[in-house]
């Protein structure tokens, strides 16, 4: 988006930054979210990229800085589908997009807005906001955070002076401080209580921090309660009571004040004889803690982060915990200040802290020496306390708690040597056990293809560990066929189609021992096969054996661009992503079989041309879905009936071989009560009895019509299926509401009403099944009205064009489908039409 001149550089990189943090700090205060971001089109095709982050620190969020345009996410919809994406909670999330969710489970609601830029959105602009529990909506102005983005992307075009396809991002994302939402001053006061009278003594600044003059407090241990935190006034004395026979609690006691911001309360035995005094401090964190260092009275540690993950403040106890000074925490990041409590699982309870509104406590080992004392325990116990604009974290040794059971992940810091030759930072990495295999577990559940599967793993597992090639072989009569490759040299592959078991490959020995194989660089593995072909000088290998319930299945294999050492939490969880994928690929070799067999079989039983008429034109139109089992049962077909000609089109329930063997009998069955000449209600009845006794429990819908050419009055009966839609000559269209029964195969003793239309010349009449008209989330009357109007303007189009081509108007009704990739259902459309003069030919 740069122009040329460093200056003007400059200056353009400083004006984007600008509105990209305007758009996102604005749209926190117009969906009252919690965190915002926008995301702009990559340089690679088909990827977003983060380009701004408010709210949450930006290595918290790594997993989602790169996100393609085909995945089942929300931003993803929302930019190429071009529409608003709104989830009000984590159930609608859930339900909608699981995969999002899987990566953030919390009680959350989102929406996602597209970024207009002319042809195609620029990118989308999304904020997390707080669950709602009615509508989608809430009070969210939909329209007002639309116009914000509409704004940003008028900007960003002016920016770039209307060059859309410069507006792109390939950097890490900006990160934005959101507004304060409250001023917060740190406060602390102590005070002491007297067992056998319940008095309380407190010094002047428990009375400040309370907001009272010391007039105003009774001086009793119930008044303290109510004083400090009403709702939890119950645990306060509790905690009072057991601190003085001798069991303080473990940590501070995590408070809500009145108007619900955080305080701490810790306790301890003022004196050695049971039933005596015991001592307190209440605390309450604010960013001019620092400054006044009156945290530094607590015993326990207390530093504080911003909502961009900075260290703001460490009291002292924090720093000797830690076994850093104080100076050299401050104002850094904390997964720079304390990186041994950043990574798996640490970061997922920093996420949980910041996106929920609910303190999280988990257990953390500080490295060998780090604030430990002699024969102490390097275990810290750690409780984060999420606040308007910080985020509080104690830390109390670990032997004031219960001990942690079982290991605990490995975890990574920066200076890991093996977390630096990859191209992408450390962080990818130390999600990647945690993440991944949830995220690749449900996008596989997703595909049902051989390439869908290999798509899903280019997408998810090589970002995940920096990966840069891919080779999927899938084993078929003890040889090993290539079934998707990506990143490798043109060609480089070829050589090793069809190589049979007994070779010494990597490849192969990892499958026929069911051990993988890592190579940390080129030279290991040549040392380990010799003579073969390199695909580069430098690198590292992963060999993965793709075995599913103990069969072979292929090969997977994962190539990096520089010396890689692999951690054995890594060794084993790629092994079990290779397992995972073995499953969906032996699932997909299933599929592609009976996929080719349905096919086959629904192109046997479709009609190969249509019966003709000389004053009716016909044209049919069948289109295949392209998600799941892409063969169904819809049909259509034109039939002479006695001196007349019959129109019917159907749609049997399910997909795969057995929807289309019933598609087939269905037929058969409608075209022989038609050369009957049967009334429509007599060929549904039949039809319906049929599909009864053939198989019990499948459902089919259908629409027969019986026309007389000459006089153009027709008469049909529908059995649950959508209505046929009219375009009369003057260019009008309408949905022909008529009368119809249930569908075929429920009712035994279903009967199908008849009405009466007139055909007039010229008119064409349309009849369709519902993977014309129907989408997922949208309501299927919508469909209908967008189907009717196309006929009305594409009518009109074949009209001006000197005559009506119903070829050609069949064709622009499903040009949409056709194009489309995700087309969930297959697609049936018939027309007809009567001449009123010679027809050119059928």
């Amino acid at each position: 988006m740069a122009g040329n001149g460093g200056e003007r550089r400059v200056g353009t990189q400083a004006r984007l930054a600008a509105l990209l943090t305007d758009a996102s700090t604005g749209a926190l205060g117009v969906a009252g979210g919690g965190v915002a971001a926008v995301y702009l089109r990559s340089a690679a095709p088909g990827l977003l990229r983060l380009a701004v982050l408010c709210g949450l620190p930006g290595p918290l969020f790594r997993p989602w800085w790169r996100l393609h345009v085909g995945r089942p996410f929300p931003v993803a919809d929302a930019y190429r589908l071009g529409v608003r994406v709104v989830l009000a909670n984590a159930a609608e999330t859930v339900r909608r997009y699981p995969q999002f969710a899987a990566g953030l489970p919390f009680p959350l609601g989102s929406v996602h807005v597209p970024v207009p830029g002319g042809g195609e959105p620029l990118g989308v602009l999304s904020v997390l906001r707080p669950a709602e529990t009615d509508t989608p909506a809430g009070e969210l102005d939909q329209d007002l955070l639309a116009r914000l983005a509409e704004g940003l992307g008028a900007e960003l075009l002016a920016l770039a002076a209307g060059d859309a396809s410069a507006i792109v991002w390939d950097a890490e994302p900006l990160g934005v401080r959101p507004p304060s939402r409250r001023p917060a001053q740190a406060a602390v006061g102590r005070f002491s209580w007297d067992p056998r009278t319940c008095a309380v003594r407190a010094d002047d600044c428990l009375y400040g921090l309370l907001g009272l003059r010391p007039g105003e407090f009774a001086g009793t241990d119930t008044a303290l309660a109510a004083a400090v935190a009403p709702v939890d006034a119950d645990r306060i004395l509790a905690a009072l009571r057991e601190t003085a026979a001798g069991k303080p609690p473990g940590a501070p006691l995590t408070l809500r004040a009145p108007g619900g911001a955080l305080r701490l309360l810790d306790l301890w035995p003022a004196t050695e004889e049971p039933g005596g005094r015991v001592g307190g401090v209440v605390f309450d964190p604010g960013p001019g803690a620092a400054a006044d260092g009156a945290a530094d009275l607590l015993p326990q540690g207390v530093f504080c982060l911003d909502r961009l993950g900075l260290v703001v403040y460490v009291n002292e106890a924090a720093a000797r915990l830690t076994g850093r000074e104080r100076e050299s925490l401050l104002g850094r990041p904390l997964w720079e200040a304390l990186p041994w409590l950043t990574g798996p699982p640490y970061d997922d309870h920093l996420r949980g802290a910041l996106l929920a509104a609910d303190p999280v406590h988990f257990h953390a080992q500080r490295p060998a020496g780090a604030g430990g004392e002699a024969g102490g325990s390097d275990w810290l116990a750690v409780s984060a306390h999420p606040g308007a604009d910080l985020l509080t974290c104690t830390l109390v040794p670990a032997s004031r708690m219960d001990a942690p059971v079982g290991p605990v992940p490995e975890v990574r810091t920066p200076e890991s040597p093996e977390s630096t030759d990859s191209p992408q930072s450390p962080a990818d990495h130390s999600l990647t056990p945690l993440y991944r295999p949830i995220a690749l577990a449900i996008a596989l559940t997703d595909a049902v293809t051989a390439r869908q599967v290999s798509a899903v793993v280019m997408q998810e597992l090589l970002p995940a560990f920096g990966g840069r090639r891919l080779a999927l072989y899938v084993l078929q009569e003890r040889h090993l066929y290539l079934a998707w490759e990506s990143g490798f040299p043109q060609g480089f592959l070829a050589p090793f189609e069809g190589t049979g078991l007994d070779a010494h490959l990597p490849g192969v020995e990892c499958l026929t021992t069911g051990r993988p194989l890592f190579f940390e660089s080129m030279q290991q593995m040549a040392a380990a096969y010799p003579g073969m072909p390199l695909d580069a000088d430098e690198g590292a290998r992963a060999f993965l054996p793709m075995i599913a319930s103990g069969r072979p299945v292929g090969s997977c294999i994962l190539g990096f661009d520089g010396r890689r050492s692999f951690t054995t939490e890594e060794r084993t969880v790629l092994t079990a992503l290779a397992g995972l994928i073995a499953h969906a690929m032996e699932r997909a070799q299933r599929y592609d079989s009976e996929a080719a067999l349905a096919r086959g079989l629904q192109q046997a039983l479709l009609p190969h041309r249509l019966s003709t008429h000389p004053r009716v034109e016909t044209a049919g139109r069948y289109l295949p879905g392209t998600q799941g089992m892409d063969v169904g049962g819809d049909w259509y077909d034109v039939v002479e009936a006695g001196d007349g000609i019959a129109l019917v089109i159907g749609d049997v329930q399910g997909h795969g071989v057995q929807a289309a063997a019933t598609m087939g009998q269905l037929r058969s069955a409608v075209r022989a009560f038609a050369l009957g000449d049967r009334p429509p209600d007599e060929v549904m009845c039949g039809t319906n009895r049929l599909l009864i006794d053939l198989d019990p429990g499948q459902f089919a819908s259908c629409c027969y019509l019986r026309l007389d050419p000459a006089t153009g009055r027709a008469v049909v009966a529908r059995a649950g299926h959508p209505p046929p839609l009219l375009r009369s000559p003057d260019g009008r269209t309408r949905v022909l509401d008529l009368p119809g029964g249930v569908v075929l195969g429920v009712d035994p003793h279903a009967r199908y009403p008849v009405a009466g239309l007139l055909l007039e010349p010229d008119a064409i009449l349309a009849l369709y099944t519902d993977g014309l008209v129907e989408r997922p989330g949208a309501d299927i009357d919508d469909g209908i009205t967008a189907l009717r109007l196309a006929l009305g303007r594409a009518g009109a189009d074949a009209g001006r064009r000197g005559g009506l081509s119903l070829a050609g108007v069949a064709d622009r009704l499903t040009a949409s489908a056709r194009l489309a990739h995700d087309r969930p259902d297959d697609v049936a459309l018939l027309l007809a039409a009567r001449r009123s003069a010679r027809p050119s030919g059928p």
